[in-house]
């Protein structure tokens, strides 16, 4: 009697295990769900209330600044340096007549924060911005 199969022990497999790859696609499918929200949101801001709504503007118009109570500042939810925002500003501004620029400061953010970026504003002539808060609860 032979110890052995009668098979060869060369055999190859023809079926691909594919549990190893599911268990990847389900991992960075977790990965993405969590990051995203995180992605979304730029700064965690508390805006002071106040104010009132006001009309509809075109989208493609408005750049946000915001800022943060600790001094960081983002233009459209990038993080980016004072001058950055500015001179970004700036040369939207000259290709775009009809930009305004919302600014959404954090209500206990130092407010030379925010005059500088209202004084980079009106130093190349855009106009048209607006100090955004939180509408005055009913």
């Amino acid at each position: 009697m032979r110890r052995f199969s009668q098979r060869s022990h060369l055999v190859t497999l023809s079926d691909i295990n594919i549990t190893p790859l599911l268990d990847l696609a389900f991992v960075l499918l977790i990965i993405f769900v969590i990051t995203t929200p995180l992605l979304e949101q730029s700064i965690n801001l508390k805006l002071p209330h106040g104010g009132t709504r006001e009309k509809q503007l075109n989208k493609s118009d408005i750049r946000t600044v915001e800022i943060s109570n600790t001094g960081y500042y983002a233009l459209d939810k990038r993080r980016l340096q004072l001058p950055q925002i500015i001179s970004q500003l700036a040369s939207e501004s000259r290709s775009n007549p009809n930009l305004v620029v919302y600014i959404r400061a954090d209500k206990d953010c130092k407010y030379d924060l925010v005059a500088q970026i209202i004084d980079g504003c009106q130093k190349f002539g855009i106009t048209r911005y607006s100090l955004r808060t939180d509408p005055t609860p009913k």
